[in-house]
């Protein structure tokens, strides 16, 4: 039995294989602290879970449009545009299953085999996957912990050039927790337009930002919004994981493409989702400052212990939820280390290199989590690493 070529490079999100390996634990008799998924462990506020289910009790789950329900799309270009400072038309709105689908279909709708896509590294292993099944070459660009874990600018201008299609970008991050600053941006902007490239940016976490710091998106910058996709979605700032319910803003031409997929594919979206996400943009938007804040305390905590571990070097993340220590003071690889937390420790957490080559000598954390699991989870570690 043979397989296409374009699965044959794809491998497993490190956090499945993590887990999967807990859950074996656990079903042992374990007791295992999880650290390694990154969802919120807060349920999902409940106007919004009460119009999903109103909705299905009204019977609204019928078919919708493939790119979404017209109302869906016009508050998400209001709001959107709002907080972007940019005008969006409701046509340049895709609604669908989850943020991935608005990832892999805009990257299948423009990427020509041999095409170069930059993308963050270490950085959310579905950028590489779907770069290779569009069988694009992807082009890592390092994450630089001096510079909060940005883009390393010097080795972007070398990569960049004229067979560069897209340029992804993160902020803030998933490994990371780093926000790209604006100067950035607009370096990075100047070269999407010097070499005619699409620029796409997962802004799934930029409601999730700390210190009162604003998120900069690259699409308002000058020139930029007629090239740039806008990934973003519910799932994190609403606690909506399991809803899956995402969407990509992006040029009406890509975005009828994109409709296109959507239509060959999944079909369309749940319409009694597509309600629950009207409720939670419309809604009262105090539980989403709330959550924050309190991710914000768990960030202090976490970062405060990790920083007093043997062998351990934690930044603050600005933004996600996410925290990315350096442990390369330990002489240890992160699958190495990783391995020794779960086993000796029983905290599930991921090695770095879970998200590229420029991910090793690290380890990814999700503080989505209460105070009592993160301070006993640092308790064990503290132990294990000292």
């Amino acid at each position: 039995m043979t397989y296409a070529q374009r699965t044959s490079q794809l491998k497993a999100e490190g956090a499945y294989q993590v887990l999967a390996k807990a859950n074996q634990l656990e079903a042992a008799g374990r007791e295992i602290l999880h650290f390694e998924i990154g969802q919120p462990d807060f349920d999902t506020f409940s106007n919004i879970s009460m119009a999903g289910i109103r909705a299905i009790t009204e019977g609204k789950t019928r078919y919708t449009a493939p790119s979404g329900m017209p109302s869906l799309q016009q508050v998400i270009a209001d709001d959107c545009g709002r907080r972007r400072g940019i005008h969006i038309d409701p046509a340049e709105v895709v609604v669908g299953p989850g943020a991935k689908p608005a990832l892999f279909f805009p990257t299948l709708a423009l990427i020509e085999p041999g095409d170069e896509v930059i993308y963050p590294n270490p950085g959310f292993p579905t950028y590489e996957a779907m770069i290779q099944v569009a069988g694009g070459i992807p082009v890592p660009v390092p994450l630089l912990e001096e510079k909060n874990f940005s883009f390393d600018l010097e080795v972007f201008d070398r990569l960049v050039n004229a067979r560069t299609k897209m340029i992804i970008l993160n902020s803030p991050s998933n490994p990371t927790g780093g926000v790209m600053p604006l100067e950035d941006l607009l370096h990075i902007a100047q070269k999407a337009i010097e070499f005619d490239c699409w620029v796409m940016s997962d802004e799934i976490y930029a409601r999730i930002a700390y210190d009162g710091l604003s998120v900069p998106s690259i699409t308002s910058l000058p020139g930029m919004q007629e090239r740039t996709i806008i990934i973003d979605g519910f799932s994190k700032t609403y606690a909506m994981t399991g809803w899956r319910l995402g969407y990509g803003i992006m040029p009406r031409g890509l975005a009828d493409k994109v409709g296109l997929l959507m239509t060959h594919s999944v079909g369309s979206t749940a319409q009694f989702t597509q309600v629950a996400g009207l409720a939670a943009i419309l809604g009262q938007q105090h539980q989403v400052d709330e959550v924050v804040a309190e991710y914000q305390r768990r960030r202090d905590l976490i970062v405060s212990g990790l920083n007093n571990t043997a062998g351990v070097h934690c930044q603050s993340p600005q933004g996600a939820f996410y925290v990315f220590p350096n442990i390369k003071a330990t002489g240890m690889t992160s699958s190495e280390v990783a391995n020794l937390i779960l086993e000796k420790a029983g905290v599930a957490l991921l090695p770095g290199s879970s998200f590229g080559e420029y991910g090793e000598g690290y380890l990814r954390l999700s503080y989505a989590n209460s105070i009592k699991n993160i301070e006993r989870a640092l308790e064990k570690i503290q132990s294990v690493l000292r």
